[in-house]
């Protein structure tokens, strides 16, 4: 088994409950890099950045940061980057930030640690160096119980820079854990922490369960002469003009085979929306192939065909779901996709034709209505819906809340939901990114869930029960076999977003 394999046995087999702390460092554990490369490239585009603080960081840069009176100096070169403005703002611009390039940086096995952590009934708690700007964005994420930060000083909802306390580094964390360990009665002998930088050796062993994640070279020498566990992690990177060959074949095999398929829809006028669907697959089929994606359904798959018309339930990470989910339904289906998906060149046109439905989501009150010519084509012409509850991607494969208007048509309709679960399709195309990776997508299809006996009363937790289920089959993955070929060349950089999003 592997050093992950031994992680996630170890969680499985600890306590459960809330005295057993998972300790979380961010910069370079959590994710791959520095939060701040975000941050500052932010500052720089916004022109507010000085030469003097240009030639402070280059000084630290050169020096390094060995203790923590020089990352009081790191704290104070920074000062410059917060003071003056309100909390709101510091706080949105981190979000923002977060949403729009770090996310991107997660480490998916990681995520897989986290989400064993959480199964456990483990307490998360986020320790960083960092400024709590930096890691609230990420608390949130992974639904923390604490974020352990540096704060700075607010007056009047103003930040001055100041730092408030001890920094959170090396020692000060370490104080931190054990503070928060006391407060709650926490056992720390029996808990976990994360962690890659020299200067949290005090802090990892605070615990009696410490992992170096991807060390730098003297906590690797510490971690080897103690015994500690080494988790070699490293998110793969992809030649750039290589993932753009291959996604414009991916896109260009699906228009050839839409256009095929609307080609013998005119000529078998009675079954043009089978035809268009069928030349949709098809072309969709090549296109992953062409792209380098393989997509390899580890169990549940007799549950693609056995209890349709049902309504097919997705987790929602990337505009690389639609093809993913089209791959496997391949036809007799339609989805919902928001109104501005209709008015994309060509691509709306084509979806339109193969029978999805559009909805305005600004239009909430009427969503019911909007959602009727679904119900329709469940009820009266047998074809499933496929449909992403969550209704908008999430920056990290973290299960956000369902809608209840798929649980309600299913529910109306007198159809089984099934509950599709995508593993790690964000890792092939973050949701900022337009370009596609090659790699494998793993798939488990959960067993149809009987809708017969439902009441609308009750809608709210039929929902959260099938949302849960998500949320256990992620936690209780099998151990990954490699989801990325790796090369050498540099990672896709891209981060705009975009209008493909799927919803309700």
């Amino acid at each position: 088994m592997s050093a992950l394999g031994d992680r996630l046995a170890e969680i499985r087999s600890a306590p459960r409950g809330k005295h057993i702390g998972a300790f979380f460092d961010y910069d370079g554990t959590l994710i791959e890099g520095f939060s701040a490369t975000a941050l500052f490239g932010a500052r720089i585009r916004s022109m507010e950045f000085g030469i003097g603080e240009v030639a402070d960081f280059a000084l630290i840069g050169l020096r390094g940061v060995e203790s923590e009176q020089d990352y009081a100096e790191v704290l104070q070169a920074t000062k410059p980057t917060f003071a003056g403005k309100t909390y709101a703002e510091l706080l949105d611009l981190g979000d923002r930030l977060f949403r729009q390039e770090t996310a991107a940086k997660l480490r998916p096995q990681m995520w897989q640690i986290l989400n064993a952590h959480r199964e456990m009934g483990h307490r998360i708690v986020i320790a960083s160096s960092a400024t709590r700007f930096q890691i609230e964005p990420i608390a949130r994420e992974i639904e923390a119980d604490h974020a352990l930060a540096t704060d700075v000083e607010v007056v009047d909802g103003i930040v001055t820079g100041e730092v408030l306390g001890r920094p959170l580094w090396g020692p000060g964390k370490a104080a931190a854990v054990r503070s928060l360990a006391r407060e709650h009665d926490m056992d720390l002998d029996a808990s976990f922490a994360y962690s890659d930088g020299n200067e949290d050796i005090p802090y990892l062993e605070s615990v009696g369960h410490p992992a170096a994640v991807s060390p730098r070279r003297t906590l690797r020498a510490e971690a080897e002469s103690r015994g500690w566990l080494i988790l070699e992690l490293r998110n793969p990177s992809h030649n750039r003009f290589g993932m753009a060959l291959r996604t414009g074949a991916m896109y260009g095999s699906f228009l050839a085979g839409a256009a095929a398929g609307i080609a013998g829809g005119v000529v078998a006028r009675s079954r043009f929306e089978s035809a268009v669907q069928t030349g949709i697959a098809t072309g969709n089929d090549v296109g992953l192939a062409l792209a380098g994606v393989h997509v390899d359904v580890l169990d549940g798959n007799e549950y693609l065909t056995s209890d349709r018309p049902c309504v097919f339930a997705f987790n929602h990470q990337s505009k690389l779901d639609l093809p993913v989910m089209i791959h496997l339904i391949q036809r007799d289906a339609t989805g919902v996709a928001k109104k501005e998906i209709q008015r994309l060149p060509v691509f709306g046109q084509i979806l339109d034709a193969a029978g999805l439905v559009f909805i305005d989501r600004a239009d909430a009150g009427k969503a019911i209505n909007q959602l009727e010519p679904a119900v329709r084509k469940l009820r009266d012409e047998g074809a499933s819906l496929v449909v992403a509850p969550e209704g908008t991607r999430s920056p990290t494969p973290r299960i956000g809340r369902f809608k209840k208007g798929p649980f309600h048509i299913a529910m109306q309709a007198g159809v089984p939901v099934v509950p599709v679960v995508l593993r790690n399709v964000g890792e092939l195309m973050w949701r900022g990114s337009q370009l596609v990776a090659p790699g494998t997508i793993e798939v488990r299809v959960l067993p149809p869930v009987d809708t017969s006996e439902w009441q609308a009363e009750t809608i709210d937790d039929h929902t959260e029960e099938v949302r849960q289920m998500f949320i256990t089959a992620l936690a209780e993955w099998p151990e990954p076999n490699g989801t990325a070929e790796h090369d050498d060349s540099q990672q896709d950089e891209s981060r705009s977003d975009d209008a493909g999003e799927a919803v309700e």
